[in-house]
């Protein structure tokens, strides 16, 4: 590569010194010689995007695919790095990988879209449980302790700590913690109660049936309600069984097409 031996030294090992490649890159015009000087900057700051990669590592990704993300963030540090700045270009390059990095878990990684703000305060509040666990060892910090640390609202705490547990999804066939006989997430989903179906219904027809004639809501009432007979309502009324049976049918046709003719109109 087109760069000379470093005088200065670096703070990590991983960090080459091309800063007079980067210079001469400024100024070459597009072609081959320059995607080739390209390719070498990167390739010797390739290591360099393994480390923060690296750091990645036990969040749920293979390393594979961080280098990967690490690398791709690399590429735009040195398409966009301007040396004229006068800054190093370690300095824009690992916020920008990092940047890549952390764009991807938060693109990529959660099973379910997470508001971006919510993203924010469980990476805030991630944060501060690391840094209060190490100076607060016996017992683990309070939604509080962790509001001053990350500088939060106990609200805002609490919903980063929810998402710290909603990263990924379980299948409704895993097993319930502590159930030693297979009850799984699924068992555990209600159903719909057919209750419900009638709701709208006997809304519907409990006007209509203030409506109607006393003795009418009577026999409904002990037919439907109380579940007799039609020889039982006919007894106590002193009336026909055939009588009764005649009220109820016309009762039921009455307020069934006076429901539907509401239910058109609206």
């Amino acid at each position: 590569m087109r760069t000379r031996a470093s005088t200065q030294r670096h703070p990590h090992d991983d960090a080459p010194d091309t800063e007079d490649a980067f210079h001469t890159l400024a100024t070459m015009p597009p072609g081959q010689r320059r995607d080739s000087l390209r390719e070498e900057i990167v390739e010797a700051w390739l290591p360099m995007a393994d480390r923060l990669a690296g750091r990645f590592r036990s969040r749920g990704e293979s390393y594979e695919d961080l280098r990967q993300v690490a690398a791709l963030g690399l590429v735009k540090a040195v398409d966009r790095y301007d040396p004229e700045r006068g800054n190093a270009f370690e300095s824009y390059a690992v916020p920008t990988v990092t940047g890549e990095i952390k764009r991807h878990f938060r693109d990529h990684m959660w099973t379910l879209h997470v508001p971006r703000r919510v993203q924010d305060l469980r990476n805030r509040v991630r944060a501060a449980c690391q840094e209060l666990s190490r100076s607060v060892s016996d017992s683990r910090p309070g939604v509080s302790e962790i509001a001053a640390q990350a500088d939060l609202s106990e609200e805002e705490v609490r919903i980063g700590l929810e998402a710290l547990e909603s990263f990924s999804t379980l299948s409704l066939d895993a097993e319930l913690p502590g159930s030693e006989d297979g009850y799984s997430l699924g068992d555990a989903l209600g159903s719909p109660d057919p209750a419900l179906d009638t709701v709208v219904d006997r809304e519907a027809v409990k006007p209509r049936l203030e409506a109607l004639p006393e003795r009418e809501r009577a026999i409904l009432y002990m037919r439907f309600f109380k579940d007799m007979t039609q020889s039982s309502i006919a007894e106590q009324l002193g009336i026909s069984q055939m009588h009764v049976s005649r009220l109820i049918s016309r009762c039921c046709h009455q307020l069934r097409d006076e429901v539907l003719k509401d239910s058109r109109a609206a």
